[in-house]
């Protein structure tokens, strides 16, 4: 039977305004619509007077004056960024020219595999170095809110999610959202990792998820377990691919993507790639040569 997963696109907003969408949280939308950002990136705005502002999105003067607009008469103490992509970092340096306020990031792009010796090179904004680095747990307090620093690798290796403890509100980032699956795409993107943060969110008490793309997540744990259903039966098709003698992941997506326009082909590749890279490391899957996206797999 077919995971469902219960997703939601509906949203009501509009471009370059401010909106509250819970107590002491606001959102402005960057006009970045595509099939990867849905509607565009969602801005937050926690607190009131000094506030945080979590992905100031990408580099669009028009979205940063939103924002700007929205905070008349206040200051910005703290700039949160979940990764860096195009579409979330790019616009601290905009922000920077109107507020002189630190960043607080996990680390540039790839940080968390250069650690590992692993070297990304492409897909993300290379210029971004935050001010501050954060890590899984620590605590960003300003003047009427805090917030819990989750660090949740996976989609990108730097990727870093932010409760408002005051709420129990979970400021997603790309690693859950309502209306789409996430792209794991390596070197960055690594598949253990991505399932390990997922089961990371299970074991917490968030009440609500605020991904940057699209409408809040209302029944988190209900919508990470099926995150994780769904990731697992990918695997399963991908095994069935290779019992019926589809052994190149290309051959494999159009199979397994049935409803996915031709154009979404390649970044699919990447996340089947993700999977196939993760079932080799766990003994289930081999291949004659180097573990890559044009390789040949075989059950072990």
């Amino acid at each position: 039977m077919a995971v469902t997963i219960p997703f939601r696109r509906e949203l009501d907003f509009s471009y370059g305004t401010s909106a509250e969408i819970m107590p002491g949280v606001r959102r402005v939308i960057a006009q970045n619509p595509s099939p990867f950002t849905l509607y565009g990136t969602g801005t937050y705005i926690l607190g009131t007077g000094k506030v945080a502002v979590i992905d100031p999105g990408p580099a669009d003067e028009a979205h940063i004056q939103a924002i700007v607009d929205a905070l008349e008469g206040e200051t910005v103490s703290h700039v949160l960024v979940t990764h860096t992509h195009m579409d979330h970092s790019p616009g601290c340096r905009l922000l920077k020219a109107h507020y002189d306020a630190p960043t607080y990031a996990y680390g540039p792009h790839g940080a968390g595999k250069l650690e590992q010796g692993v070297p990304v090179e492409e897909g993300g904004d290379m210029e971004f170095e935050p001010d501050e680095l954060i890590r899984n747990g620590d605590v960003l307090e300003g003047g009427d809110w805090s917030v819990e620093c989750v660090y949740t690798p996976g989609h990108t290796s730097n990727h870093m999610c932010f409760q408002l403890r005051e709420q129990k509100a979970l400021f997603t980032g790309d690693h859950v959202m309502g209306w789409s699956t996430s792209i794991i795409s390596p070197p960055d993107g690594d598949m253990e990792s991505y399932i390990a943060s997922l089961n990371l969110l299970l074991d917490r008490d968030d009440e609500v998820y605020w991904p940057t793309h699209g409408p809040a997540i209302e029944d988190p744990k209900a919508h990470v377990q099926a995150f994780i259903a769904h990731r697992q039966e990918r695997e399963e098709q991908i095994l069935k691919c290779i019992d019926d003698g589809v052994h190149i992941i290309v051959e494999m997506v159009p199979l397994m993507y049935v409803d996915t326009p031709e154009f979404m082909y390649a970044a699919a590749a990447r996340s089947v790639f993700a999977a196939v890279e993760y079932m080799v490391k766990r003994g289930e899957l081999r291949t004659d040569g180097e573990v890559n996206l044009e390789a040949a797999y075989y059950r072990v």
